[in-house]
């Protein structure tokens, strides 16, 4: 699940109240952010801050693009993903902004088939408030989004694969039902084989996403999914919103499925509050 939903943010095109943080704040100290020594600095960022923050590293001068792969999730104190199967419950208006912001700085959000179908995707909108800043990087209007699934049980009625502003892609692998690729084909989707057998193997899904152009990569989630891209060693950043709430029941992680043999280390790059819910950036180390 992605910080809070798969919904656009609702009143995301204002400058949401969201502060720099101690030691970590990227805000120069003119206009607020961290003063020498870690002291917390209160201050509004708007949109254009949010995008300077959060966004992607830039290519080497030499060499072909390299696709950077970021997931964005959000978390309660004791480590719920979601409420009742859905993130939104732990969400905050805040974290929408973010998590539309986000959207708006990708080429592709890769979601898995689960996700798409608890949290009711619908295609990435056009957002005016990003149009330029996209246009000089060389984006489209929008991102794509990369569903995820070795079955293709997928509704295809849905407005994610018959009204999308760009074609919706399916990842999945070569040993796909054949009859399930041509339904999802003639629905409009793009089909990416992404696997030798029937499911996607997480380093050739970013493998396959940077052969066609897609170097920015944005996971949702849900946790099996990021679990599988963990494990695997192919993800470069975890943005984490640390929500305020205590859930406690059986929800998943953030992350599932496979472990790694040793826990692999992280650094902190940026830290942001807002009335107690942290928004964390966390790059490979």
């Amino acid at each position: 699940m992605g910080a809070g939903g798969a919904g656009e943010a609702p009143g995301a095109g204002g400058s949401g109240r969201v502060h720099g943080a101690s030691g970590v704040g990227e805000a120069p100290e003119a206009d607020g952010g961290v003063l020498p020594g870690g002291d917390l600095i209160d201050r509004d960022w708007g949109l254009d801050e949010l995008a300077e923050a959060y966004a992607y590293p830039e290519p080497a001068a030499d060499g072909p693009p390299v696709p950077w792969l970021r997931a964005n999730m959000v978390s309660t104190l004791d480590g719920a993903a979601q409420h009742d199967g859905k993130s939104q419950p732990i969400s905050t208006a805040t974290d929408m902004r973010i998590f539309g912001t986000l959207r708006a700085l990708a080429d592709v959000v890769v979601v898995g088939a689960e996700t798409v179908r608890q949290e009711g995707y619908r295609p990435a909108r056009a957002r005016a408030e990003f149009a330029d800043r996209r246009e000089a990087a060389g984006q489209g209007p929008a991102p794509v989004i990369a569903v995820v699934s070795a079955s293709l049980d997928l509704d295809f009625s849905l407005p994610l694969f018959t009204s999308p502003l760009v074609p919706t892609l399916i990842l999945t692998g070569a040993a796909a039902a054949p009859d399930r690729v041509a339904t999802a084909e003639k629905a409009g989707a793009r089909v990416v084989i992404a696997g030798d057998g029937v499911g996607v193997e997480p380093a050739r899904a970013v493998r396959a996403l940077g052969e066609l152009g897609f170097t920015r990569l944005l996971t949702e989630g849900g946790p099996r999914l990021l679990g599988q891209f963990v494990a695997a060693g192919v993800l470069d950043e975890l943005c984490l919103t640390v929500s305020p709430m205590l859930t406690a029941g059986d929800a998943q992680r953030i992350a599932g499925g496979p472990s790694v043999a040793v826990p692999q280390r992280f650094a902190l790059v940026s830290l942001l509050e807002e009335e107690g819910f942290l928004f964390s950036r966390y790059q490979r180390s």
